[in-house]
């Protein structure tokens, strides 16, 4: 079995914890209370998402480049 790598964006809630999103998998969303709870709960929808995939005969993504870009763009707000 080969290791696959993925890409996770934690995004830190107003409440506490973090939501994480996985651009990879799009349909792939969960959350944790804390940075570790949060990273064991991607590697597990990850594992799911792709053996939904599996199941059904559909490509699995290629793993992330460790190298690619993450850039941030800022826009004008309008006013409210």
């Amino acid at each position: 079995m080969s290791e696959l790598r993925y890409r996770v964006i934690l995004e830190p809630e107003e409440d506490g914890g973090f939501s994480v999103v996985i651009p990879a998998f799009p349909h792939g969303h969960t959350q944790g209370d804390t940075v570790e709870e949060a990273l064991a709960n991607a590697r597990e929808v990850i594992g799911l998402e792709i053996e939904y995939l599996r199941e059904r005969g559909l490509p699995v993504p290629a793993s992330d480049s460790p190298n690619a870009p993450i850039e941030f763009v800022s826009v004008e707000s309008p006013a409210a």
